[in-house]
């Protein structure tokens, strides 16, 4: 079998992969790029780009019902789930296919379909999509193959229908009654999203409360938004066994009381995803992993073998695709610029893309008391912001945590429509070291959101 020799290989045209092998081919190095499905990574094809396309078309259908509270009526209010499915294909294969061209029209980059496992500290081994392998070899090799999503220990699970994030967006019907299990980010989207369309749908976690990562506050929000939408929520009972049920499932659920038996037409498994790597052979090169077999890295995401890197969920950390895109960052400087970038200290900001949104960066109130930082809170209703009470979209609370002594922002949580706007707004603030009274004293335009920055941080004094 023939080897071929590139300077650089690049595993995983993902968000932080793709651009990555990019420069690196335009910066002179003969590089290939490994993809065993779609180019893009999980973001345009079963992550970002589909599910806030479906999330847009949820909100149409929310606020055409709700068209009678503004004087606005439209009749009865109907889905085509077939429509909203081609949508969401056609914006997925329109990224997805420019994604794949950007790459192949390159004369210094070779675009390579199909599965890469190691085969030698500096060899991977691909079984190509088309048949038959190829190895290659270089010195500078990054992993970026992402993750997926993770089937948990549940006993009948094999043997009955379910779905997970990627399946449930190919139904072409709306589901009766959907059983979304696991009170996360992804099931808390596809629960209002499936609710909007018209299923009845219900939550099961295992622990108090959603998003337990999150403050009492704002999970007690978060759990109110979705109850107004008319979702049932089940805290603390443990599944034990699903079944079929005719048509459905029936999820045998384990509570305080004892057991009982909760029917739905469809079974959503929403609970975490796990990382890419359990293929890769990683033992051949050297390359450790974590207890959760995430590939272990250090600030300059070089992993225990020398001349490999991991970037994106692979290697564990918070797994958001403008996360990715910055480990590139980060391998551009460092290998291709010669600078010495790190991740130690970034800021890692996220929105949780339900509706409203709810958008976080920096500090949470819990995590400021756990690790003993001072901190005074600044806290306002939407209720009390001007432009949420003209689009009647009150629901949420702006909260922000300052340093008493600097005045600088430490973290915020904003739940609200635009949430994740508001959010960036002090994420900026924070990168450029804005104290908040310099937020509380400016002239915004009238009325934005933006404006009730004046009032929040007025709260303080």
């Amino acid at each position: 079998m023939t080897t071929t020799y590139y300077d650089a290989i690049v595993i995983g045209a993902g968000q932080g992969g793709g651009p990555l092998a990019g420069r690196l081919a335009g910066a002179g190095r003969r590089t290939a790029i490994i993809e065993r499905k779609h180019v893009g990574g999980s973001c345009i094809n079963e992550g970002c780009t589909p599910t806030k396309t479906m999330v847009a078309s949820a909100r149409v259908a929310y606020l055409a019902r709700r068209g009678a509270d503004y004087g606005v009526h439209v009749g009865g209010v109907t889905l085509d789930q077939r429509v909203v499915r081609k949508r969401k294909r056609d914006i997925v294969d329109s990224f997805r296919t420019g994604s794949r061209k950007g790459l192949e029209r390159r004369d210094d980059l070779d675009l390579v379909m199909g599965e890469a496992r190691f085969s030698g500290a500096k060899e991977v081994t691909v079984a190509l999509n088309d048949g038959g392998e190829r190895v290659l070899t270089a010195d500078t090799i990054v992993i970026n193959t992402g993750a997926r999503p993770r089937i948990p220990e549940l006993f009948g699970l094999a043997e009955v229908p379910s779905l997970d994030s990627t399946s449930i967006m190919e139904l072409d019907t709306v589901p009766e009654h959907l059983i979304v299990l696991g009170g996360g980010f992804i099931g808390l989207e596809f629960a209002q999203m499936f609710r909007r369309f018209g299923a009845e749908v219900t939550i099961v976690e295992g622990g108090p409360r959603l998003a337990p990562r999150e403050d009492e506050d704002v999970c007690e929000a978060l759990a109110g938004i979705l109850r107004d939408d008319g979702i049932a929520l089940r805290f603390g009972v443990a599944p034990t066994q699903v079944t079929p049920d005719g048509n459905g499932v029936a999820l045998t659920l384990l509570t305080d009381t004892g057991g009982e038996t909760l029917r739905g037409s469809h079974l959503l498994v929403a609970v975490g995803r796990v990382p890419n790597t359990d293929r890769l052979h990683l033992e051949a090169a050297g390359v450790e992993t974590t207890d959760s077999g995430h590939v272990r890295v250090n600030d300059r995401l070089e992993t225990s073998a020398e001349g490999i890197y991991a970037a994106g969920d692979v290697k564990g950390g918070p797994a958001f695709t403008h996360i990715s895109y910055d480990d590139y960052r980060v391998l551009r400087t460092n290998l291709i610029e010669g600078g010495d970038a790190d991740i130690a200290n970034r800021i890692a900001p996220y929105v949780v893309f339900i509706d409203p949104q709810f958008g976080r960066v920096g500090l949470s109130e819990d995590q400021a008391k756990h690790q003993g930082i001072e901190y005074v809170v600044a806290k306002l209703p939407m209720s009390h912001v001007a432009r949420a009470i003209e689009t009647d979209e009150t629901s949420g609370f702006m909260k922000v945590l300052v340093d008493p002594v600097s005045k600088q922002i430490l973290g915020c949580a904003v739940i609200g429509i635009e949430g994740g706007e508001i959010m960036s707004m002090l994420q900026i603030a924070m990168m450029g070291r804005l104290p908040y009274t310099a937020l509380r004293e400016a002239t915004f335009a009238h009325p934005t959101l933006a404006e009730a920055l004046n009032n929040l941080f007025a709260s303080i004094e």
